[in-house]
């Protein structure tokens, strides 16, 4: 017998787009007596539950099962807010990072005029901790979202990054643009026949700079949006 219905404010953890509510939802609705509705923005899920047939503990297993983090209420860390860490900080050194490395890589590539001998692979090793550990939380979320059987936006910007920098190590080490006085130009629409002596570190970095940035302002958003309805 149940004990009545309980009123639950559950914190997400992982989530970095509006599907991944909806799967952490649809999740939370499949167990018997459970309406669950999650909030992307404050990253809360709000749930009404039987304790009796279902306790807490279960509702965090569901959301584990799926690839989310979740902790009960109670076991948050009491902070205040004069003392509280910006949870931003760690994606705003990921994206300066970031952002300085790709840089240079994305200006020798495209202005011809810059490229000195064996400038590509200079690129190389700019790009390369760029795509590995800048793109790192869209890899990591890829990955999760594969072993669960589902895909997300993490899913194509982690293949799209790699697509092009695994080219561009095949066009340096096995084809021809890892020759001494190799030359990019810039061009809108690629001439037939092109590739095997053409790199993309610069696509592969610039992109992950790009939505480095973007989650990150969005996630300075979201903490001002959740601060304000506190």
């Amino acid at each position: 017998m149940g004990t009545g219905t309980d009123h639950l404010e559950l914190p997400i953890s992982g989530m970095t787009c509006a599907s991944c509510a909806s799967r952490i939802e649809r999740k939370l609705n499949k167990l018997d007596g459970v309406r669950a509705s999650v909030n992307y923005a404050t990253e809360r899920a709000t749930v009404d539950f039987d304790a009796g047939s279902v306790p807490p503990e279960r509702l965090v297993e569901a959301v584990e099962s799926v690839g989310y983090r979740a902790v009960l209420p109670a076991a948050e860390p009491e902070l205040s807010q004069a003392g509280e860490a910006d949870p931003t900080a760690p994606l705003r050194r990921r994206l300066i990072l970031s952002a300085l490395l790709s840089a240079p890589v994305l200006v020798l590539s495209m202005v011809p005029a810059l490229q000195f001998d064996n400038w590509q692979w200079l690129a190389l090793q700019l790009a390369t901790p760029v795509v590995l550990w800048g793109a790192w939380p869209f890899h990591r979320a890829a990955w999760a979202n594969l072993k669960h059987g589902s895909a997300t936006m993490d899913t194509l910007i982690s293949v799209g990054t790699l697509a092009a920098w695994l080219w561009s190590l095949y066009a340096l080490f096995l084809g021809d643009a890892g020759m001494t006085g190799m030359e990019m130009e810039f061009d809108l629409i690629p001439s037939p026949g092109q590739g095997a002596d053409e790199i993309y570190l610069e696509v592969a970095a610039v992109v992950t700079t790009f939505i480095l940035a973007g989650r990150y302002f969005e996630a300075r958003a979201k903490r001002r949006a959740g601060a304000a309805l506190e």
